[in-house]
Parts: C-alpha cells; sequence; structure tokens
C-alpha cells in the first residue's frame, strides 16, 4: 500500500518467530513498543508494517479473505470496531484487562479489541505568525472562519489520517450533519491544504509554514516541547476524540503468540510506554502529560459515539472528498 513504512526484516534465528504487526502508531513509539515486547517475550520478533490510520484500515479491510498482518497495534478504535463487524478479529480476552478503565475494553462479545489510549483535536496556533498578519487566538471553532486565516490552515487527510477523521465527524455530530457540512464548506475557502498525516499539520504550523494547524494533542504538547512558537488551543465548544487499541488479527498462523503479545499490550508495563506518548491511557493513574499539556483539554471532548463513527466511516469519507478533495495534498 502506498505510503506506508514497512519494517519487515527476516526473523534474526530459528528460535524467533515473526509476527507481522499493522500499526498508526507514531514513528518513535515503534522501536521503544518493539523492544518491550520483544524483552518480555524473547521468542518474538516484531516486524511493523505502519501507515495513517485510513491506509491500514483500508489494507487490512482489503486483506479480509487472506490477511498478512497477525496483530494490530496502535489502530484507531473505530477501524478496531470495522475489523469485528468484518470478522477479521480473533474473539481474544487478554489477561488482566480488567484492571483497564472500563472505557477501554470492548463492550460487546465476544471480546476482540482492548484500547490503549485516548487522543483528541486541537489547533497549533503559531504565536509568531499570527502577530505578523493580525490574526487574533482562535477560541471557538467558529473563529477559524474568518477571513484573517484565508490560506494560513493546514489539517489532516481524514481519508488517510485518524485525526483528520475524529475531526470532521467530531463537527458532523456537535453541529449536526447539515451545518456540519456547511461548516466544513467555509473551512475550506480558508484551508491551504489537506495533509497525509495528524502530525504533518502541527509540525508546519510549529515550522511557520501556516498559522493554524489542526493535529492532535499530544504533537501538540512535543512540538511545543521542543520550543516551537505555539499555543494549543482546544476550542471551548468542545472537540472530537478518539481512542486508539489492539487486537489479534483471527486466522493466522501463530496466533498462541499473538495472544501472549495481546497480554503484554494490556499490562500496567505496556500502560507506563504509551503514557509516554499519551496524556490519556487504559490503565489508570499512570497519566503524566507534562507541563506543555494543555490542563482542560479532556473536560472539551464531546460525548462522542464511536460506534457511529465507525460504521458511517465510508459514507462520511466518500462525502467529504467530492466536496474537499481536491485541496488534498498528496505524500
Amino acid at each position: 500500500m502506498a505510503g506506508a513504512t514497512a519494517c519487515l526484516a527476516p526473523a534474526a534465528g530459528a528460535e524467533r518467530t515473526r509476527l507481522v504487526a499493522y500499526t498508526a502508531l507514531e514513528i518513535e513509539q515503534l522501536d521503544p513498543v518493539r523492544q518491550a515486547i520483544e524483552a518480555a517475550l524473547p521468542q518474538v520478533e516484531i516486524a511493523w508494517l505502519r501507515a495513517s490510520t485510513g491506509i491500514v484500515t483500508d489494507r487490512l479491510l482489503a486483506e479480509r479473505d487472506a490477511p498478512q498482518a497477525d496483530l494490530v497495534i496502535g489502530i484507531a478504535t473505530t477501524s478496531l470496531l470495522q475489523f469485528e463487524a468484518a470478522g477479521l478479529l480473533d474473539p481474544y480476552r487478554p489477561a488482566g484487562v480488567e484492571a483497564l478503565r472500563p472505557f477501554f475494553r470492548d463492550p460487546a462479545p465476544p471480546y476482540s479489541w482492548t484500547g490503549m489510549d485516548a487522543y483528541l483535536g486541537v489547533l497549533c496556533f503559531n504565536t509568531e505568525v499570527a502577530g505578523r498578519h493580525r490574526i487574533s487566538r482562535p477560541s471557538f471553532w467558529r473563529d477559524l472562519l474568518g477571513p484573517a486565516f484565508k490560506g494560513r490552515i493546514v489539517m489532516p487527510d481524514p481519508s488517510a489520517s485518524g485525526t483528520g477523521y475524529l475531526l470532521v465527524a467530531g463537527w458532523l455530530q456537535t453541529f449536526g450533519e447539515d451545518a456540519g457540512w456547511t461548516y466544513m464548506d467555509a473551512l475550506h475557502e480558508n484551508v491551504a491544504a489537506y495533509l497525509p498525516s495528524g502530525s504533518a499539520p502541527c509540525r508546519e504550523a510549529a515550522s511557520g509554514g501556516a498559522a493554524v494547524g489542526l493535529s492532535f494533542d499530544m504533537r501538540a504538547a512535543a512540538e511545543k516541547a521542543a520550543g516551537a512558537p505555539i499555543d494549543i488551543v482546544v476550542p471551548v465548544d468542545g472537540t472530537g476524540w478518539e481512542a486508539e487499541g489492539f487486537a489479534v488479527v483471527a486466522r493466522r498462523p501463530h496466533l498462541a503468540l499473538a495472544r501472549r503479545v495481546a497480554d503484554w499490550a494490556a499490562s500496567r508495563e505496556a500502560n507506563m510506554l504509551y503514557a509516554r506518548s499519551f496524556a490519556i491511557v487504559a490503565y489508570p493513574g499512570l497519566s503524566s502529560p507534562g507541563p506543555h499539556y494543555p490542563p482542560h483539554a479532556e473536560a472539551r471532548m464531546i460525548r462522542n459515539d464511536l460506534g457511529w463513527m465507525a460504521r458511517n466511516r465510508s459514507r462520511i469519507l466518500a462525502e467529504w472528498r467530492r466536496r474537499y478533495g481536491a485541496k488534498v495534498r498528496e505524500r
């Protein structure tokens, strides 16, 4: 699949079994998670295939008759719900899931997926660019529609990016579908480009290439911690969000080992690793978002129906591409 980052090296030796894991984790998370899994399970070698959420989702759904992944790790819950509905997931309840926050546990039998973390939409607002162009700091989503923002906004392409999709689905749920599309029609007039990942818009804003990059909370905090001249804005009228999780793929030859990886992925040790990258994780009491994380972010998460997001993804993305696809910036 175009745009995927494959790390599919041969197994180091006969005593190790290679498990292919599809993921949308950030690139900097891949080695720490792989190393932790392989330390806990020395007989396993993790081979990542990484891409943005939408690309991974479409790839696995296209492979439904002959899956190539043993595991999915760090994939949006809305994608996991689609995989579950397509019969792609092994019905396995990892050891220790009872310790996780209830929201992060598959509520519908047969148990097939487990949550890891949650992330939410934010604005990366470049104060230096704003100062040069006399742009006021936005507080509400509607503030992005003003003429001062024309050509100075970038956001993720929701067809490729889970962050992009959570933003679109959030507007449709918050404003209602008709008003949500009307809002996006107006926003489109100010958008310079739709980028292929959830991180890219914040990076572009951080570098001064845009006044506002619509992105997700922890990428914004990381850019600010690195010295970028950005304010992190969580709109007062609420923001869309998504959860990430993992699952074992059904009908693969190494189910027993994949299930042991799932046991690790549900553990407190694993969640401590997730908490290095996300403010909201499945295991209670482990959050440590750091000084740059907006303290009111979780309180501004909308009442979000992840099931609705999963069921309506194809319809929403088709309409979104019809309206706005001309400004998608390819990789």
